[in-house]
């Protein structure tokens, strides 16, 4: 599956913004599909990740309680709604799928990427 993020801006702390990654196709139901995240001279990190079939979520503790994934079947979309925006989210936004669980957090664990979208978070 090809994947195509959107949806980064630039916005204030406390604020929110919503991101979404297309897919090419259907995923198949044994697809995981998940959200990185690289800030400037670090490392990629795993964020929140969602089961294409039966809709399992894992999220990184960091984000818990302020970011939200969904999966919308019909328009093939994943979104990550971010609320409560911190200047620490401040990185480029990955998403990236799998087939299998989505209880995995490495980034060479997941075969398709798209590019990545810039979310800057001013305090």
């Amino acid at each position: 599956v090809q994947l195509q993020a959107s949806g980064g801006g630039l916005v204030q702390a406390g604020d929110s913004l919503r991101l979404s990654c297309a897919a090419s196709g259907r995923p198949f139901s044994s697809t995981s599909i998940a959200w990185f995240r690289q800030a400037p001279g670090k490392e990629r990190n795993f964020v929140v990740s969602v089961n294409w079939g039966d809709g399992r979520t894992s999220y990184a503790d960091s984000v818990k309680g302020r970011f939200t994934i969904s999966s919308d079947k019909a328009q093939n979309t994943v979104s990550l709604q971010m609320n409560t925006l911190k200047p620490e989210d401040t990185a480029v936004y990955f998403c990236a799928a799998r087939t299998g669980s989505p209880y995995v957090y490495h980034m060479q664990d997941y075969s398709s990427w798209g590019q990545g979208t810039l979310v800057t978070v001013s305090s």
